[in-house]
C-alpha cells in the first residue's frame, strides 16, 4: 500500500462532500478537520490557511467514513476448514497478516472477527508488529456442539487424538466443543478471559463443516441462554451462526444480539428479530465467491452441496429483512485466496437494497453493533479519525467502494494516512 505522510497533527479536507455514516444526502462543501487521531470538527470551508495544518483540496470528492467489515475469519487459510484446524498456528498467523493489511487497503479500518482471532493477535497490532492494519474486535475461539459447524473433524475422526482430560472436550485454533450447560459457561468464560469483545456460538449447521445438516437447529435452549447470561453478565454480547429460520428465531428469542447469515429467514421470523432488537450480519460475498469457485478451490463436495441449498435464498433473504425493518450489520465471511472479494458485497447488496442502506450498514449500522456509535462509522465532531476519500459519490455509483484501488484515493486511520494517491 502507498503510504502518505503519517500524521498527528492538524490535517483539513478542504471543501469535501460528506457522507456521514448516515445521512441520505451528501453534506456539500464542509472542511473536516482532524486533530491527534480524532474529527476536530466539521465546518464551513474557512477561506485561511492554517499554518500549523495540512490542507487537502476534496473538491470533487466524497470524504466518509472507514467501513468496518463485521464478519471475517483472520485465520481461516482455505476453504477446507478441518486442514485449516490442523494447520500450524505460526502459518496462520503469517495468513492473517496479509488478509489484514488488505482490509486495510480496500477501506476497511475496523473488523469483528467472529471465530479464531486471539490475543496474541491482538496485542502484535497494539505493539506495531504487524504495521498498519484495520482496528480488530475479536470474539476468540467459537463455542459450538459435538458434531456442529464448528466441530471440524470428519466424522471418520478417530476417538482419541486432540482430547483433554476425560470429558471429550476438544478444541483447536478456531473452535472449542463445549457439551452442556456447564460446558458452555466455561468455555464462554474462557474466551471472554482471553480478551473477547463478543462470544460466538453456532445456532445451526453451516456450508464448511463435515458433519452437520445444514437447515438444523443447534444447542438447547438452556445452553444458548447460559451462553448470553454469562456474556452479558460481563458486559459483551453473544453472536450466532445460524442459516434457518426457525434457528434465527431461537437466537433472538433468547437474547442473542448477532445474528449471523439469516439466509433462509422468513417475514415472521425477520419481524420479530426486528421487535427483538436484534441486529442480522448477512454475508453475500462468502456465498456467491463458493458458488463460483468452491469446487475448483477445493471446497469439499459435502459442502458444496449444502451451499446449493441456500444459494437462492440469499438475496431474497436481504429485501425481507429490510421490509421488517431488521438493523443489518456488513459481513463478508470469506475463507482463504477469496478475501479478495472483500468489497463485493456492496455490488451483491446493492442489486436489492438502496445503497444508502449498504452504506449505513457497513458504518453507522455495525458501528452501533459494536457499541461503537459516535466514535466509528461516522463523521462529526470527536469521532475517531478514520476517513476516506472517494473519487465520485458511492450514494449514486456504490461500485466505487468495488473498484478499491481507483475509487479510494486516500485511506486514514486514527488520523494517520494508509493510503494516498493524490
Amino acid at each position: 500500500m502507498a503510504q502518505g505522510r503519517a500524521t498527528g497533527e492538524r490535517v483539513v479536507f478542504r471543501s469535501a462532500r460528506v457522507f456521514d455514516g448516515e445521512s441520505s444526502e451528501l453534506i456539500d462543501d464542509k472542511d473536516v478537520v482532524v486533530s491527534g487521531g480524532t474529527i476536530e470538527d466539521v465546518i464551513v470551508p474557512d477561506s485561511k490557511n492554517d499554518e500549523n495544518a495540512e490542507v487537502i483540496d476534496c473538491s470533487g470528492c466524497v470524504v466518509m467514513p472507514g467501513l468496518i467489515d463485521a464478519h471475517i475469519h483472520v485465520y481461516t487459510a482455505g476453504l477446507n476448514l478441518t486442514r485449516v484446524a490442523q494447520s500450524p498456528m505460526s502459518y496462520l498467523a503469517h495468513y492473517a497478516a496479509g488478509f489484514l493489511h488488505a482490509c486495510l487497503e480496500r477501506g476497511f479500518t475496523t473488523v469483528r472477527d467472529v471465530g479464531g482471532a486471539d490475543v496474541g493477535l491482538a496485542s502484535a497490532i497494539k505493539d506495531g508488529l504487524l504495521g498498519p492494519v484495520p482496528r480488530l474486535f475479536y470474539g476468540g475461539r467459537v463455542i459450538t456442539q459435538t458434531g456442529g459447524h464448528g466441530d471440524f473433524r470428519p466424522g471418520d475422526h478417530a476417538l482419541d487424538g486432540v482430547v483433554c482430560c476425560g470429558c471429550s472436550f476438544h478444541s483447536d485454533h478456531l473452535a472449542v466443543v463445549a457439551d452442556g450447560v456447564d460446558a458452555v459457561r466455561r468455555a464462554v468464560r474462557e474466551e471472554l478471559r482471553r480478551g473477547a469483545s463478543h462470544i460466538k456460538i453456532m445456532g445451526s449447521g453451516g456450508v464448511a463443516s463435515p458433519t452437520d445438516p445444514l437447515d438444523r437447529c443447534q444447542y438447547s435452549d438452556d445452553e444458548i441462554r447460559a451462553a448470553v447470561d454469562e456474556a452479558s453478565r460481563a458486559g459483551s454480547y453473544v453472536a450466532a451462526h445460524c442459516h434457518p429460520t426457525e434457528a434465527v428465531r431461537r437466537a433472538a428469542a433468547f437474547g442473542v444480539k448477532s445474528i449471523e447469515h439469516a439466509t433462509l429467514i422468513d417475514r415472521e421470523t425477520a419481524e420479530f428479530v426486528a421487535d427483538r432488537g436484534s441486529f442480522t450480519v448477512p454475508t453475500m460475498a462468502t456465498l456467491f465467491a463458493l458458488l463460483e469457485e468452491g469446487e475448483t478451490l477445493g471446497l469439499p463436495a459435502v459442502s458444496v452441496e449444502k451451499l446449493r441449498k441456500i444459494g437462492d435464498s440469499a438475496i431474497a433473504s436481504l429485501e425481507i429483512m429490510k421490509r421488517a425493518g431488521v438493523k443489518m450489520g456488513f459481513g463478508t465471511d470469506l475463507l482463504g485466496s477469496q478475501h479478495v472479494r472483500q468489497s463485493t458485497e456492496f455490488t451483491l447488496r446493492a442489486q436489492v437494497l438502496p445503497a444508502i442502506d449498504v452504506l449505513r450498514s457497513a458504518c453507522s449500522v455495525n458501528a452501533e453493533l459494536l457499541g461503537q456509535s459516535g466514535k466509528l462509522g461516522c463523521i462529526r465532531k470527536g469521532a475517531v479519525a478514520d476517513l476516506l476519500v472517494v473519487e465520485g459519490n458511492p450514494l449514486k455509483d456504490i461500485a466505487l467502494l468495488a473498484r478499491e484501488h481507483k475509487g479510494i484515493v486516500m485511506i486514514m486511520k486514527d488520523g494517520q494516512f494508509c493510503k494516498r494517491t493524490k
